[in-house]
């Protein structure tokens, strides 16, 4: 319910703010004074889209914010979902400013319009012009017939078996693709796998082929090098290891002189030990390596058939060729396997499309089962409002599969006897039309959850005992939900709990639309003029004081 609306800088609205009541809520004015530019705020708060140029003062930012009391409305799982504050008060405020900017809060917290939306649908129903032209179209003639049917768990259920089947149709296609894609590569991605397979490739094996090539290509001088090195150290006359054993000698000798003699001792004695295994190590190197011409050439033909594979797939090391054949492996498993799993989701692509079938057809069932009584119910309600040979029909076609279920639903209308009904947009006149729109909605306010009904001038084209039957019928709806009622007639403003007037003040250089709450003797005033004129006259009175108390 809407507690308060606060307008700043909109349109022709400098400041404007009104505290709607529980029940029903009546705005008159003249024309042009501003009634519809309210709407044009209310609409920003339920995710409108914005415009700068609706600005009151191009220089300063406009503010509109509605106050709404959502205790009984069990919304705390949508502001969990959302991860807003929940709060009982719940504030929804629109910003625009100078340079177009919009920003859209919930209760403080930066929401987008997505979410405003959502909640302002569940917050508030504005019946508008707009509104009436959607009246027209299949989609929303489906959702009145849910609501009047109460499908909510058929949809739900009919929705989860819906996407199933699209997600394993979606399966299935690609499946198909991939399967037409196999059979295009599955030879040559055959002869790539046993080309690389058939090399035995080792990771690493690259880099020790080509060290043993380094090796090799250079064994005549490693093991020249190696002999003359060996000479150095082990030639009985002037080897290296001999003068160092005489030198041993004086070291042991020198120790007994104290602790650095000892120290450099051990020291050398440590530098015989490294040096005698160097000289073994030496010379097992020299002994292995050999001038192998033909383990060179079975070298150089392995790693040439790497570098040529290498530039063929364009990759750099042998980890890379590797990869490339465990990722060809794969394809032709894949490819290999992808016949069965085909088949096994064909399957479950017609299992899933049965139950769909079968949850669509519950829906539907539930929908046509309540046809004729939606539209007796309508039909009785048009009667009440004058129009008694009123016929509503509803045409139902079978479709495809879709979102919404498997029914294409068309209401069907008449006005006038011996005529046969039509598709609404093309027989209902401006006060049918309206009259067709106030009794569908009468019809829903019991079925929806619409806290906040707004109807803006619901009555054109109707006058007389008519229009007050259906604001008999608004109060009525005003019991269970709060109404917010634009009328030009008296016989509907005279029935509001409460009675705001929109005025255009015109006393400083800009003219300001402004919005204030009659008191008692300002509404039997206003409700006199809407009667006779400017100048109401005492029968005008008299009949304004008759329809206030009745």
């Amino acid at each position: 319910m809407l507690t308060n609306l606060s307008i700043t800088n909109y349109a022709l609205i400098e400041k404007l703010e009104m505290e709607p009541c529980a029940g029903l809520n009546m705005i008159t004015g003249e024309t042009g004074a501003g009634k519809s530019i309210m709407l044009g705020a209310v609409g920003l708060l339920l995710g409108n889209r914005a415009d700068s140029k609706a600005l009151y003062d191009e220089q300063k930012k406009c503010i509109i914010e509605g106050v709404f009391n959502i205790q009984n409305y069990g919304l705390e799982r949508f502001f969990e979902k959302e991860e807003l504050d929940y709060e009982s008060a719940c504030i929804i405020r629109r910003e625009i400013s100078p340079s177009g900017k919009s920003r859209a809060f919930i209760n403080d917290t930066p929401v987008r319009l997505e979410n405003l939306k959502v909640l302002g649908k569940i917050l508030m129903d504005v019946h508008s012009q707009n509104e009436t032209l959607m009246l027209g179209a299949s989609s929303y003639q489906l959702s009145l017939i849910d609501a009047f049917a109460k499908v909510s768990k058929e949809k739900e259920a009919y929705s989860i078996q819906y996407h199933a089947y699209i997600k394993t149709q979606r399966k299935v296609r690609l499946l198909e693709q991939e399967k037409q894609q196999y059979q295009q590569e599955a030879d040559y991605n055959q002869f790539q796998l046993e080309e690389l397979s058939s090399l035995n490739l080792e990771e690493g094996e690259q880099a020790s082929l080509e060290a043993k090539e380094e090796l090799l290509n250079h064994a005549e001088e490693i093991k020249s090098r190696a002999s003359q090195a060996l000479d150095h150290l082990e030639n009985e006359e002037l080897g290296a290891m001999q003068q160092l054993a005489a030198a041993k000698q004086h070291f042991q000798y020198l120790q007994k002189f104290g602790k650095n003699f000892e120290d450099l001792n051990q020291r050398f004695e440590s530098l015989l030990i490294e040096l005698n295994d160097i000289l073994e190590s030496l010379s097992l190197e020299e002994q292995e390596i050999e001038v192998d011409f033909e383990k060179s050439e079975w070298v150089r033909e392995r790693l040439s058939k790497i570098y040529q594979l290498q530039k063929k797939h364009g990759v750099q090391s042998d980890k890379e060729l590797l990869e490339l054949a465990s990722a060809l492996a794969d394809k032709v498993f894949k490819g290999d396997h992808l016949e069965e799993e085909l088949a096994n989701q064909q399957i479950l692509l017609k299992e899933t499309k049965e139950k769909l079938s079968a949850t669509g057809q519950k829906l539907s069932k539930k929908r046509q089962a309540i046809f004729n009584g939606f539209s007796r119910e309508i039909q009785s309600l048009l009667a009440k409002l004058g129009m008694e040979n009123a016929r509503v029909e509803i045409l139902r076609k079978e479709v495809p599969a879709n979102e919404s279920g498997i029914d294409d639903i068309d209401i069907l209308f008449s006005a006038n006897k011996g005529i046969q009904p039509q598709p609404i947009g093309q027989v209902a006149s401006g006060g049918e039309f309206s009259r067709l729109m106030f009794a569908i909605k009468y019809v829903m306010a019991d079925k929806m959850a619409l806290p906040t009904l707004i109807f803006d001038e619901i009555d054109t084209g109707i006058s007389g005992e008519i229009a007050l039957q259906m604001v008999r019928m608004m109060q009525e709806i005003a019991t269970k939900h709060q109404v917010i009622c634009i009328s030009h007639l008296p016989q509907v403003a005279a029935k509001g709990e409460k009675h705001y007037f929109v005025y255009k003040d015109n006393s400083s250089k800009k003219t300001i639309s402004k919005i204030k709450l009659l008191n008692p003797e300002e509404r039997l005033l206003e409700i006199a003029k809407m009667i006779s004129g400017s100048n109401p006259s005492t029968t005008a009175f008299e009949n304004a004081k008759e329809l206030l108390t009745k």
